[in-house]
């Protein structure tokens, strides 16, 4: 199945997306971590799309959309983003969102519940203050580009440390992701980590789904958002690294269908 490319507009500027399938129902709206991009899901959007409508949006700063001036909070991010779905005339979805992507779902879910349908968090962050000054300090450092390239050699090896080297494609495409938005990930990191992703996680009243592979990054947390939220679905992904959707693409979209299917009034 192909996968379409287009442009939504917001007052803000553009918002880039990837887009298969159709439906009637609700569509799926994928949201990407800090630093890739939409291009991240294109080999989970396939195996969503026989069955609805799919969007994976690039968040600003990221991909192919616009570049903010300033990310004053996660909600700034999220305000693009549903405009963005309303100008594709989509007034409710299920999101789906990994790592930042679960930040700016559990948000969106919690702020704007009559915009989302279900939401299904891959990778839940609920920290403690010293687990969340922690996880700063360690991942927030921008490589900033300098006159010997060497920010280049530093983003390939950050990644390979983090997972994405086991694919070679997905190593390379993160790094050109990572170069393009250097601005934006320290920009987003520094709300990222301090969110009380908590909170919103307590919030959240649509069907939930929590994910998290056996060897993320985000493992540590896990077992937190089942106990903040023991009413909610949910799934091991095995050995995905921080990167579910290239890794271990049909587990996730067999268990996040089935998922969807429990969903009152979701039938594709």
């Amino acid at each position: 199945m192909s996968i379409r490319k287009g442009y939504a507009d917001t007052i803000s500027g553009q918002i880039h997306y990837r887009t298969a399938g159709s439906s009637p129902g609700a569509p799926v709206v994928l949201l990407h971590q800090t630093a890739s991009s939409s291009a991240s899901y294109e080999r989970l959007i396939p195996l969503l799309a026989n069955e609805r409508r799919v969007y994976a949006l690039d968040t600003p700063g990221f991909g192919q959309s616009f570049e903010p001036d300033e990310v004053p909070d996660l909600d700034c991010l999220i305000g693009a983003l549903l405009e963005a779905l309303t100008s594709l005339g989509i007034e409710k979805c299920h999101v789906f969102g990994h790592h930042t992507g679960a930040c700016l779902g559990v948000e969106m879910a919690a702020r704007y519940p009559t915009r989302v349908a279900s939401l299904a968090l891959s990778g839940p962050l609920p920290m403690t203050p010293e687990q969340q000054r922690e996880y700063h300090t360690a991942i927030s450092h921008a490589f900033s580009p300098e006159p010997t390239g060497a920010y280049l050699m530093d983003t390939w090896k950050y990644l390979a440390d983090h997972g994405a080297a086991r694919d070679l494609d997905v190593v390379h495409r993160e790094v050109l992701d990572h170069v393009r938005a250097w601005r934006s990930r320290a920009l987003t990191y520094d709300k990222v980590w301090f969110q009380d992703f908590a909170g919103f996680l307590q919030r959240v009243e649509c069907p939930l789904l929590l994910m998290c592979a056996d060897d993320d990054l985000l493992w540590p947390f896990f077992g937190r958002s089942r106990e903040l939220r023991p009413d909610a679905t949910a799934v091991v992904i095995p050995s995905a690294s921080n990167f579910a959707a290239d890794y271990q693409p049909q587990f996730v979209a067999d268990h996040y269908r089935e998922f969807l299917a429990s969903v009152p009034g979701s039938a594709a």
